[in-house]
């Protein structure tokens, strides 16, 4: 089993800036992929970004050049800086890890509102 906890989200007005962090515990493997996705109200899940050791980082073309995802791979956590951020970037954003099991963190919103 493995238990992903998020932090961080919450409002922010357009152009602003937040970072979410996500720590996972328990039986993780060296060799796995942690990411974030998000989904907005009546739309559906949008992969945002993802990393992997060896494999580099993916980030979706929406968020390109303002969101950047990193690791601490000591730590086991994984962190989104979300820069310049738009309306259109509100949604429930859901920390991931992977590595042939599918585990996700609970969510987290995040509001981009004046």
């Amino acid at each position: 089993q493995v238990q992903l906890v998020e932090s961080g989200g919450g409002l922010v007005q357009p152009g602003g800036s937040l970072r979410l962090s996500c720590a996972a515990s328990g039986t993780i493997f060296s060799i796995n992929t942690m990411g974030w996705y998000r989904q907005a109200p009546g739309k559906g899940r949008e992969s945002v970004a993802q990393i992997a050791a060896g494999r580099g980082t993916v980030h979706a073309d929406s968020v390109k050049g303002r969101f950047s995802i990193s690791r601490d791979y000591a730590k086991a956590t994984v962190t989104l800086q979300m820069n310049s951020l738009k309306a259109e970037d509100t949604a429930v954003y859901y920390c991931y890890y992977r590595d042939g099991r599918d585990y996700f963190g609970q969510g987290t919103q995040v509001t981009v509102s004046p």
